[in-house]
């Protein structure tokens, strides 16, 4: 049940008080009446009413005292002021002291009662407003940015902190960590949320296909350019631009990127016409860009101008108690969208779940529980569903050892003679890069020969 809006009525003579308190009263609002200025302030303060019909002239304090006085305790009060001697001054007075409107004398009962409702549909709305700004406000989170480990919570904060301003943002973290998802939360956390936040793989594409795809083109600024394009720095003019795999561009495009961000200015390929965008920028790197910095393959000035605030999004198996949820959101996610009846998992596949080192990080979570609902044939997923049912000790070295780096060399060695070393293949089902893959197989030196 809706509480009824309460109206304070403030006038010396006592006649004029008695009648707009029956007739507000009949109006179906709470209503109390003061006699002076005084008395009308000790009511407010125990009292926040939703409205108060305030004489302009009393003795003591006079109406526009009151009105300042109240303003000042509480700026949104909504206050109309009544007056027997109307002027243009005193109306200017009234309205910038912070009055919602003022009446004259004698006052047309249908004339007030009209001024009132409109004016507490107003503050009702004003309230609304704020209170969804309030909610808005709160941190949003895409809906797969999952977990609330002391990390994820720390990444959290740190979005929190950074997301409204225009400060330009480093995320670091393995393949399938989520570092997308981390700029989204950025970008609809910020100012810009309004605008596009635009995608670029930058590994994903050649430096002639990159230039035009971050640039645009004019047409036939090359064979096959049969039309003018927009880049992804024009399309995220007012919005974010996020760049991901950054350390693999080539040193020209480096001196391209800096000067972007530093102007916010460039040219199409092929064209002349200077074009203007207001962007925000986001990067993202799964290799170790001081190493490429001392390797003279990534510029230092290019470096220092991204590197300004870092966010680290730590690995799957660094994080383990925030696999349950992560679990149970897929499962729900996947049962739903195939309309399967899958609701639970088995407390051995889970501690499977738990337990397993995720070199894919989320991605690969995501994939095992889309496969496990695929082939699940019950209403609960058990380790047998999973596509990688095999014990620990598959994934020891020669030696026996279980170290981390060991079990993934055994693992990734596995999946790329399992696919007579197709590089692609191999990296889609390893949710990596092929840059990543060719950085791992270095690392470990791999080769055929090693089967």
């Amino acid at each position: 049940m809706n509480r009824k809006e309460n109206i304070l009525i403030v006038d010396d003579e006592k006649i004029v008080r008695e009648s707009l308190f029956h007739w507000f009263e009949e109006e179906g609002y709470e209503v109390e009446t003061a006699e002076d200025g005084e008395t009308a302030l000790r009511k407010y303060e125990k009292t926040k009413f939703d409205l108060l019909l305030v004489d302009m002239k009393m003795p003591g304090m006079s109406g526009l005292e009151l009105l300042s006085t109240i303003k000042s305790i509480d700026k949104d009060s909504v206050i109309i002021l009544i007056t027997a001697f109307a002027s243009v001054p005193t109306a200017i007075t009234a309205l910038k002291n912070g009055a919602y409107d003022y009446v004259t004398k004698p006052v047309d009962p249908d004339e007030l009662a009209h001024l009132v409702k409109k004016a507490l549909e107003q503050r009702a709305l004003k309230i609304e407003n704020k209170q969804l700004k309030e909610k808005i406000d709160e941190i949003i989170r895409p809906d797969n940015l999952i977990g609330d480990s002391p990390q994820m919570k720390k990444i959290y904060e740190l979005v929190q902190t950074v997301a409204p301003t225009d400060t330009t943002v480093m995320i670091r973290g393995e393949s399938g960590t989520g570092k997308e998802l981390v700029a989204k939360a950025i970008h609809i956390n910020s100012n810009r949320k309004y605008f596009p936040i635009i995608p670029v793989n930058c590994g994903a594409l050649a430096e002639t296909i990159l230039e035009s795809e971050l640039f645009g083109h004019e047409k036939g600024a090359f064979t096959g350019a049969q039309f003018r394009r927009k880049g992804k720095f024009e399309m995220a003019d007012g919005g974010t631009i996020f760049l991901d795999e950054i350390g693999s561009i080539s040193i020209k495009m480096q001196i391209e990127l800096l000067r972007i961000i530093e102007t916010k200015q460039f040219n199409r390929v092929g064209g002349n016409e200077l074009i203007k965008s207001d962007f925000r920028v986001i990067i993202a790197t799964n290799e170790p860009l001081e190493e490429l910095v001392k390797a003279g393959k990534f510029r230092e000035d290019l470096y220092y101008r991204l590197n300004v605030f870092t966010i680290v999004i730590p690995p799957l198996r660094e994080r383990r108690t925030d696999i349950p949820e992560l679990v149970n959101f897929f499962l729900k996610k996947f049962s739903t969208a195939m309309n399967k009846p899958i609701r639970h998992v088995s407390q051995e596949a889970m501690e499977f779940l738990v337990n397993y080192d995720w070199p894919g990080n989320v991605r690969e979570l995501e994939n095992a529980i889309e496969r496990a609902v695929v082939v699940g044939k019950q209403d609960t997923i058990k380790v047998t569903d999973l596509p990688f049912h095999i014990s620990s000790n598959h994934f020891e070295s020669e030696n026996g050892s279980k170290s981390l780096s060991s079990m993934e060399k055994k693992y990734i060695l596995k999946i790329l003679n399992e696919n007579n070393w197709n590089i692609s293949k191999s990296a889609q089902i390893l949710e990596i890069d092929r840059v990543t893959l060719y950085n791992k197989i270095n690392k470990y030196s791999l080769s055929k020969i090693n089967n």
